[in-house]
């Protein structure tokens, strides 16, 4: 094939004269430079800087990560198959959608076209979030359904919504359910609300979850149509005069995958009446004794425990498995013998430290945090006790204290299938942690396989792209916090002359979805500035994906949202030379929302990300941080591509992190994730 013919051809995918002229000369030159490539077709070198730009846009030319950059040409085989197949599809479309686009067309003068637009609302304070659950209970049409505790139910009843749902005329033919947690005590004046309910002629469906895991998180679901979300720090209890904080939103796909949330917690738990009965006679069924003193109980734990043949599953506390050192050794004992080991507990920091020694004794996944400690051996008998029991005088924790035992069938098949399906359902403790990641510089690797178990921490660890160092500055948390009280604005017109701050807070995600869900392992950050910072209130979105690069493979900044335009064309001078610089995009306020509250923070978007350079899409979706340990300060510097460097100082938390994704509910190990409450960025020019 000649010049001459290749020209036309590459005329025909859409690229101009002068861009098909450049795309030959690059094609037999490859890789050059921007300076090399303007004297080689004696052209401006502005004007050959436009024309990469939009032949990376039509997917002919790509850029290295190195600096300064260098492109090469996207083969020419590669192009031609990709406008063909993309032709295909839309002919194929355009075939199957053919009946159904004339049909409308036919009918579109009869129709009044109303758009719906998707988007967050934030909503400050218990009488306006309550007004807003009223207005809901009086539209809705066929199903209401809520997560919350007694006490927002009785805050509820206070502002006039049961009441709502009483005088509802159409209240037989809607379908109100509710999922609570019941405390353990004023069981009585509880059972009395609910016989009340009753009495009031609502049908309301109670339920308690099981196995003492916690309801996360709080919400209430109308009709698939809209949700309200309550944000609220991570294992605290609200005090009695502190106003709630909620998320609105009437984005559909985010109201389907929070469907899926509510439908999951409702078939792990059970009816109020039959809780609050177990609850009442402090039995978990009619056969089983209790065992009431701490040393008999240690005693029956390992009685239980040896005798062993098959299978052993425990779920439990982080703290609970490490500190019985009684109670690793008998795990150990057990796998000896050949017994199948499973624990479920939270995996936070102090698990992926004692990794060594417990992949010795178990097999282990992340499990949500609970109230309760639960064994069952062989599917024949069952310990159940309450999380946190105290330690003897010797300083070792007591496994079970004050510990229901049963060694009934029905009851003991039913808990350990509950419990294994949390064992299918939940990740294996990968390497790649928010530590790991932020502290390390890439290698050239190849990624680690998606489950891995404790035994295997040995493997490489995932890497930013960035060059990252932690410094050694001694910083306080009063530091950092008195230096965003008295914040100085540097206005963002002065750059690169002076130096850009942001103020305010930041969330890491280390997400591994499942296959199902078609995407890569990714890192996720989501940002909240104030408007001290230099560009004002903003609300952001940074995806990074596991990229092969010229340093190794690394997490790479793939993609940009924020809802402030200042800033998010700032981001794309500092992300010169990633995929980020040509996939960062300006949204509306209301399309992203980003709320720190306490130790915990959301993150939500309506919109779909696309994920450049590859041809796939993050839906719109949610990520819960909730933040636990202790708080922790400290300085780090970011160093991009381009050159420009980043200092963060922070006090901050390890957090669990929930990635409400449609496809399905991934809750990731605990210490994927890292939530910043204070945050100071001071970025500064190459």
């Amino acid at each position: 094939m000649g010049t001459e013919k290749v020209q036309k051809v590459l005329s025909n995918l859409g690229l101009t004269d002068k861009e098909a002229e450049l795309y030959i000369f690059l094609a037999k030159h490859e890789p050059l430079r921007s300076g090399e490539i303007s004297k080689g077709i004696r052209t401006h070198r502005v004007e050959v800087y436009r024309m990469l730009k939009s032949l990376q846009t039509k997917g002919a030319v790509q850029a290295t990560l190195e600096s300064p950059t260098r492109f090469t040409t996207v083969p020419l085989e590669t192009i031609l198959d990709s406008f063909i197949k993309a032709k295909r599809e839309e002919t194929a479309l355009m075939e199957s959608t053919k009946q159904s686009v004339l049909k409308d067309w036919r009918n579109i003068s009869k129709i009044d076209l109303k758009y719906s637009l998707e988007k967050f609302m934030v909503i400050q304070g218990n009488k306006k979030i309550y007004s807003k659950i009223l207005q809901m209970t009086k539209e809705v049409k066929t199903q209401l359904s809520l997560v919350i505790p007694i006490s927002g139910l009785a805050r509820a009843d206070h502002f006039g919504i049961l009441e709502s749902m009483f005088n509802d005329p159409s209240k037989d033919k809607i379908k109100f359910r509710l999922l609570t947690e019941l405390p353990d005590e004023n069981l009585d004046t509880i059972k009395s609300f609910f016989e009340r309910i009753l009495k009031m002629g609502i049908d309301i469906k109670g339920r308690n979850p099981n196995l003492g895991l916690k309801l996360s998180p709080r919400m209430v679901l109308r009709d698939k149509e809209e949700i309200l979300l309550f944000i609220r720090p991570y294992n605290e209890p609200p005090a009695k005069e502190q106003e709630d904080v909620c998320l609105w939103t009437n984005c559909k796909t985010i109201i389907q995958t929070f469907n899926v949330v509510f439908e999951n917690l409702w078939s792990h738990s059970t009816k109020i009446n039959e809780r609050i009965a177990e609850l009442k006679t402090a039995e978990i069924t009619p056969t089983a004794p209790v065992i009431n003193d701490a040393y008999p109980s240690l005693k029956t734990y390992e009685e239980i425990i040896n005798s062993a043949k098959k299978e052993i599953i425990v779920m439990t506390s982080s703290d609970g498995l490490i500190e019985s050192q009684k109670r690793i050794a008998l795990l150990k004992d057990a796998s000896v013998r050949g017994v199948s080991v499973k624990v479920l507990v939270p995996i936070t920091k102090e698990i992926l430290n004692a990794a060594p020694e417990l992949s010795k004794c178990c097999s282990i996944r992340h499990a949500p945090v609970g109230d309760l400690e639960i064994t069952v051996v062989d599917e024949k008998q069952l310990i159940q006790s309450k999380i946190q029991p105290p330690y003897d005088v010797k300083g070792e924790r007591i496994p079970y204290f004050g510990t229901y035992f049963t060694n009934d069938e029905q009851y003991v098949k039913k808990t350990r299938n509950m419990l294994e399906q949390i064992w299918s359902n939940e990740a294996a403790p990968l390497t790649s942690t928010s530590d790991s990641i932020i502290n390390n510089l890439p290698t050239n690797t190849s990624p680690p396989e998606k489950e891995q178990t404790l035994s295997r921490t040995n493997k490489p660890q995932r890497k930013l792209l960035f060059d990252v160092k932690s410094k050694r500055e001694v910083i306080l948390e009063k530091d950092v916090l008195n230096k965003i009280l008295n914040a100085k604005k540097y206005p963002g017109k002065n750059w690169p002359n002076d130096i850009v701050k942001y103020y305010g807070s930041n969330g890491l995600a280390v997400i591994h979805p499942p296959p199902s869900f078609n995407l890569p392992d990714m890192t996720i950050w989501a940002m909240h500035l104030n408007k001290q910072s230099s560009f004002g209130t903003a609300d952001a979105i940074l995806v990074f994906l596991w990229l092969e690069t010229l340093k190794g493979n690394a997490y790479v900044p793939v993609a940009f949202v924020g809802d402030n335009l200042r800033h998010a064309e700032f981001f794309k001078k500092t992300a010169i030379n990633t995929p980020a610089e040509h996939n960062a995009h300006f949204i509306e306020k209301d399309e992203l929302q980003v709320q720190m509250q306490g130790n915990s923070m959301f993150a939500g978007w309506t919109i779909p990300i696309p994920l450049f350079p590859l041809s796939r899409i993050l839906p719109p979706s949610c990520i819960m941080f909730e933040g636990y340990g202790q708080l922790t300060t400290g300085v780090a510097e970011f160093k991009y591509p381009s050159g420009v460097k980043f200092m963060v100082e922070s006090n901050g938390y390890d957090a669990f992190v929930t990635f409400f994704h449609p496809a399905s509910k991934y809750s990731g190990p605990g210490t994927d994730g890292r939530v910043h409450r204070d945050l100071i960025t001071t970025v500064y020019p190459p």
